[in-house]
């Protein structure tokens, strides 16, 4: 009896060592299995994010490379337009020559007559210049002569100047006349015999005498406002020097501009002086430039 205990428990613990190693091994295959699952869990993380880089990177260059094709397709498009514009140029520029190197008879004889046309015209052109360059002269001669002839006046009485191509020839309504008249003062004589002395020497110039006021109103028996003052005081000088100082009365002209053309504002009284004044203008004949003007058509 003992002897089979002995042996039943020999048995057992020689089963137990036995399973205990299984187990071991089985343990040990387990570990091994689980790392390898682990690493290669590992391998396969670390492989799909290198793919995905990839794929990122693939795409990015895909983009680049189709902002590129399309910034050519542009440049290519925008030289193709720049080639059928040259065409289109060129084509137009052949037909040009085409037509230029095809000249009527009519055509030469018409460009040989607009270049006719072209040597008049220059021509008159010049001629008109020579005039108005005499013109010039004449007038800073007739200046210079009234001036010394009027040296002995008061400027501020006369003045002598240029002023749109014509002689001005300034003289106060102090020196001419009284207040609210148009009777020619006998000191102002003096200086209209000398002015009738330089344009009897000019005869082919013509006179225009003008009349003007300041705007303070007048109105008396004799004058019904200041245009009938100006105008009045205009006729008299025409008259004096026609009667006394022997001007042809076909030279001249005598109008009345009232307070509408003043020198200066009438808001003061030096300005009012100025323009209370009587203008004798001495102007070229306008039929010379009229038949100056037709000569040249």
């Amino acid at each position: 009896m003992k002897k089979l205990i002995l042996f039943a428990s020999t048995i057992v613990i020689m089963s137990s060592c036995v399973s205990k190693k299984k187990l071991a091994a089985a343990q040990a295959d387990y570990a091994n299995l689980k790392a390898s699952m682990e690493k290669m869990a590992s391998s396969s993380k670390l492989s799909l994010k290198d793919c995905e880089d990839k794929v990122a990177k693939l795409e990015a260059d895909l983009n680049a490379k189709d902002s590129e094709l399309q910034t050519k397709t542009k440049l290519l498009k925008g030289l193709e337009d720049q080639v059928d514009y040259l065409k289109k140029t060129n084509t137009n520029l052949l037909d040009r020559m085409s037509d230029l190197s095809v000249v009527s008879k009519s055509g030469a004889e018409s460009i040989k007559k607009s270049l006719e046309t072209l040597n008049e015209q220059s021509k008159y052109i010049k001629d008109l210049n020579s005039s108005v360059q005499r013109k010039d002269s004449l007038n800073l001669a007739l200046v210079m002569t009234l001036k010394r002839s009027l040296a002995d006046v008061n400027d501020e009485d006369v003045t002598v100047e240029v002023k749109k191509g014509v002689v001005y020839i300034s003289i106060s309504d102090k020196m001419l006349f009284q207040s609210g008249s148009a009777v020619i003062n006998q000191k102002a004589e003096a200086v209209l015999e000398k002015v009738a002395k330089v344009v009897n020497d000019h005869k082919d110039l013509d006179i225009l005498v003008e009349g003007h006021t300041d705007s303070v109103p007048i109105s008396t028996d004799c004058l019904k406002d200041n245009w009938d003052l100006s105008t009045k005081r205009a006729t008299s000088v025409v008259r004096l020097l026609q009667t006394k100082f022997s001007v042809a009365p076909e030279r001249m002209t005598a109008g009345g501009r009232s307070e509408y053309a003043p020198k200066d504002s009438n808001d003061k009284s030096t300005g009012r002086k100025l323009n209370r004044r009587t203008e004798i203008i001495v102007t070229p004949k306008l039929d010379q430039f009229f038949q100056l003007l037709t000569q040249g058509k």
